[in-house]
């Protein structure tokens, strides 16, 4: 099939199970597609297993739309921006050092924590550098599965600042900790000091130059008084910028993040009217929802690539409260550091934990690992992992605010 024709395809399925979501189930959008999706895949897996039919044309179909590369360097810097527009930088201020300590020890204390006792778990089986690799691809909180839930949820707004301020931050830390990792898995010798530049230069350089693309944004946009172009302006900002970023070799995430929060804050308040303010809004929500629908269905679709031995299936199965745990003793022990300096709201530890949901960034960075004798394993955790987050976690997140006495 053509590149044409495969779009073609998936937005015509996103559109018919958009569908029956909202006209039957009526389950939050993201989640009612991801469960539909799911569901859609394992019956073609199962119908192929009796013979009933050849999944072999949809799993070549699944894998000509390249979802790895598709959404780590197309999809993600336009949610991302997308998402950033509505964080609040003087509410984001506030609750900076939460997201900080959070988005850059919290996601480090969980990378070691998953690998080592996956390791322990399994040992030889996945391998220390593996468990590792799979650490850092699960730990950080996805802007887009995170942001999706907070929609339907009624988390109160410190929380939810912290929340969506460290999903935004923490991918962009997670890719860069995946990256130097899976550099020393095929091979390459690096030294302690090169995986300290390297961490500073993509962070670091990513921010600097997301304040860079927005300045520039800031000062074209505020010249002018023309929807048009101004929506054009910023999605030019958001793809050229994005592109840009990867080939200086820095965090192109961070830096679609930074440019949102300085267009969304700076821009729109100062540099708008109210017409094109408007546009400019609902612009990036029909492109935050149309993409999110996407999304969530090549995490379905991909469900059928997946090839599930017993062995897969009990790794799978240990990951989902390995990674939980994880989750709970990281942001356990980043309240620990934070409660001398400020005071955490009440049962912030459980919403944190159990509102970090995994989504489509740690799918799409296990579909970009190398062949190795542990790829499948990596991905049928991840899929496991995010699976159980967005259909378990993201429903339930809204009934354990009501059961903490914190929602209607």
């Amino acid at each position: 099939m053509t590149t044409v024709q495969i779009a073609a395809l998936i937005l015509s399925l996103t559109a018919l199970l958009a569908y029956v979501n909202a006209r039957f189930i009526r389950l939050p959008s993201q989640i009612g597609l991801m469960a539909i999706s799911l569901a859609a895949s394992l019956v073609v897996v199962v119908l192929d297993e009796t013979g009933a039919i050849d999944a072999a044309r949809i799993e070549q179909v699944v894998a000509q739309a390249n979802f790895g590369p598709t959404l780590l360097h197309g999809m993600l810097g336009l949610l991302l921006f997308a998402g950033s527009l509505h964080i609040n930088v003087r509410e984001l201020r506030e609750q900076r050092w939460p997201v900080a300590v959070l988005s850059l020890g919290g996601t480090l204390l969980s990378t070691a924590l998953v690998g080592l006792a996956m390791y322990a778990i399994l040992g030889d089986t996945l391998g220390l550098s593996s468990a590792l690799l799979f650490g850092a691809l699960i730990s950080p909180t996805d802007p887009i599965a995170v942001l999706g839930a907070l929609k339907s949820s009624r988390v109160p707004r410190p929380i939810e600042i912290v929340i969506s301020g460290e999903s935004l931050f923490n991918d962009g830390v997670g890719v860069v900790v995946f990256m130097v990792l899976l550099t020393t898995v095929t091979g390459e010798h690096v030294t302690a000091s090169h995986v300290a530049y390297l961490f500073v230069r993509e962070t670091i350089g990513g921010a600097a130059f997301g304040l860079v693309l927005g300045y520039v944004g800031d000062r074209m946009l505020s010249s002018i008084d023309d929807y048009v172009v101004e929506v054009l302006i910023t999605l030019a900002l958001v793809i050229g910028g994005y592109a840009l970023a990867e080939s200086l070799a820095i965090s192109a995430p961070i830096a679609a993040v930074v440019a949102g929060i300085v267009v969304g804050n700076r821009t729109t308040e100062r540099g708008m009217s109210e017409v094109t303010r408007e546009h400019v809004a609902m612009f990036w929500q029909l492109v935050d929802e149309i993409l999110n629908a996407v999304l969530f269905l090549l995490l379905g679709l991909e469900a059928t690539r997946l090839h599930v031995s017993t062995g897969l299936a009990i790794a799978a199965a240990i990951a989902v409260p390995v990674v939980l745990a994880a989750r709970l003793v990281s942001v356990g022990a980043s309240a620990a550091v934070l409660r001398p300096f400020m005071k955490r709201p009440p049962h912030a530890v459980k919403i944190l934990t159990w509102g970090g949901l995994r989504g489509g960034l740690a799918v799409a960075l296990a579909l970009a690992l190398p062949s190795s004798p542990h790829r499948d394993a990596i991905l049928v955790m991840t899929y496991a992992v995010v699976s159980f987050a967005i259909l378990v976690q993201g429903l339930t997140l809204s009934p354990l605010l009501r059961r903490l006495g914190l929602a209607d």
